[in-house]
């Protein structure tokens, strides 16, 4: 999707790609629910207004779609109706769209219409940097990124202060320009065209070194300790997980925070809690989500505070019911850590290695073990699962299927561990039902085994060893005997 003849990518007529080309968008009812679609679509915040252009604005090219009835909280345009019957499109004139949007995303644009946005990090507050200059989204080089870099986008994005400046593609590669290099900012910039770097567009870098950026103020949901959609409910919040208050709890909140975390479109809130000091961060109390609200983040609450509550019936656990078609499928832009059961060793194992400290990588997610996706996976990932599954440090964390392939699901994609966390449950990640991965890309681990002092490795390296070993006692046999003699 796309909007063209605006002022910049966040404003104009509404286009789609379809069958290898681009297509208008034509209504006769267009308004606010529809663009609010396209705008979270686009990442580009609130709807604004939703209009049809002047005869003079309005495209010229094949119709893409007509004619979309939506309901405001679909993630993109296509998930909208679009299969109206005839009478109902002839009773009136399709025109050409346009949306403005507007909001916590949109960037404002300095002279030459140049912005930054945050892209495939689950949340408008990490990700991909991208920059657009003259008409185009491009990416950032990693070369002298720090946290200086990361500090000016994150307070050009409204985002806080920087927790991580990211590079080696962490956020996925991007597939259009590169745009800058060797950014040097002190921090104290206002956007990141304002710090010394190599010239737009020339770069000797390829998408294998796009930088990323994680801000204080990406915000996700989880189910601590959930099983079939049901536990405590949690929100990330300035580098750390808290829980959330029940103080003021709607049955709409309880909907709402089911729908963001991909477990359906109601729930129901536990009331029976025990008596006790909460120990931790509480984030958020007195979530009031009403009729009007669509998104969980934009319920109305007390102030951010690390103790909101200090009691653990106040704690908010919830139990999710409903449609089973949104089960696994996170809100496209603030999408939640994927939660696992529970941080036991008995939900991750190692398949195709030895003694269960290497190999394929496997969780147990919703009654079957399914694999995880090679997207991002890296040492400070392998870390984490072989403290999960009690082996020692990692040695090696290895891609394309080095194990072989799984055969269920794939539960995760794009793994973020700091390699601090407990388990793979604590770390961010993307749901694995997105169809972007195959089993060829299941991610492995080799870790250190504990109880020989040794490394674990597969079956195939080992038997080379074992002949090794034989071979040298029996040149030390030759070489006593020789002695004595």
């Amino acid at each position: 999707l796309r909007l063209v003849g605006g002022g910049s990518p966040c404003d104009g007529r509404v286009e789609i790609f379809q069958h290898g080309r681009w297509g208008r968008v034509l209504d006769e009812q267009w308004d606010v629910q529809e663009a609010s679609v396209v705008c979270r679509q686009l990442q580009c915040g609130e709807a604004e207004a939703a209009y049809n252009p002047p005869k003079a604005q309005r495209g010229t090219g094949p119709v893409g779609l007509r004619g979309v009835r939506c309901a405001g909280h679909e993630a993109n345009l296509t998930l909208c109706n679009t299969s109206l019957p005839e009478s109902a499109l002839e009773a009136g004139i399709a025109e050409d769209v346009g949306v403005v949007c507007r909001g916590e995303w949109r960037c404002t644009a300095p002279p030459g219409s140049r912005q930054v946005r945050l892209v495939n990090g689950r949340g408008r507050c990490a990700g991909r940097v991208e920059s657009y200059y003259q008409g185009g989204w491009g990416s950032v080089c990693d070369d002298g990124w720090d946290l200086s870099d990361a500090a000016v986008v994150c307070r050009q994005l409204g985002c806080g202060g920087a927790l991580e400046a990211v590079g080696s593609a962490r956020f996925g590669e991007g597939s259009a320009q590169i745009w800058l290099e060797s950014v040097n900012c002190s921090g104290a910039e206002a956007a990141l065209w304002d710090c010394p770097a190599g010239s737009w567009g020339q770069h000797g870098c390829g998408h294998k070194e796009d930088a990323g950026v994680v801000c204080s103020e990406f915000m996700a949901l989880r189910l601590e300790n959930s099983t079939n959609c049901s536990g405590r409910l949690q929100v990330f919040y300035n580098g750390t997980w808290g829980s959330v208050c029940s103080n003021s709890m709607t049955p709409e909140t309880v909907s709402l925070a089911c729908k963001e975390l991909g477990c359906g479109d109601r729930g129901s809130l536990e009331t029976q809690r025990p008596h006790g000091r909460l120990s931790g961060t509480a984030w958020l109390d007195r979530v009031e989500c009403g009729e009007r609200n669509s998104s969980f983040w934009q319920c109305p609450s007390a102030p951010w505070h690390p103790q909101s509550c200090d009691d653990l019936r106040d704690e908010t656990h919830i139990t999710c019911k409903g449609n089973s078609e949104l089960a696994g499928h996170q809100h496209p832009l603030r999408s939640c850590s994927c939660s696992l059961p529970s941080p036991d060793r008995e939900k991750i194992r190692a398949v195709g290695g030895e003694k269960g400290c290497s190999g394929r990588v496997e969780v147990w997610h919703r009654g079957s073990w399914g694999t995880v996706c090679d997207d991002s996976w890296d040492m400070r990932d392998a870390e984490v699962a072989c403290r999960q599954l009690g082996c020692g440090p990692a040695v090696s964390a290895l891609a394309e299927a080095a194990f072989g392939e799984g055969s269920g699901p794939i539960w995760l994609e794009q793994v973020e561990c700091r390699g601090t966390e407990p388990s793979l449950q604590d770390c961010w990640a993307r749901p694995g039902d997105s169809g972007a991965c195959r089993h060829k890309e299941d991610a492995a681990v080799i870790c250190s085994d504990p109880t020989r002092g040794r490394l674990t490795v597969s079956r195939r390296v080992s038997l080379p060893i074992i002949m090794c070993i034989i071979l040298k006692a029996v040149l030390c046999l030759f070489l006593a005997l020789l002695a004595g003699q």
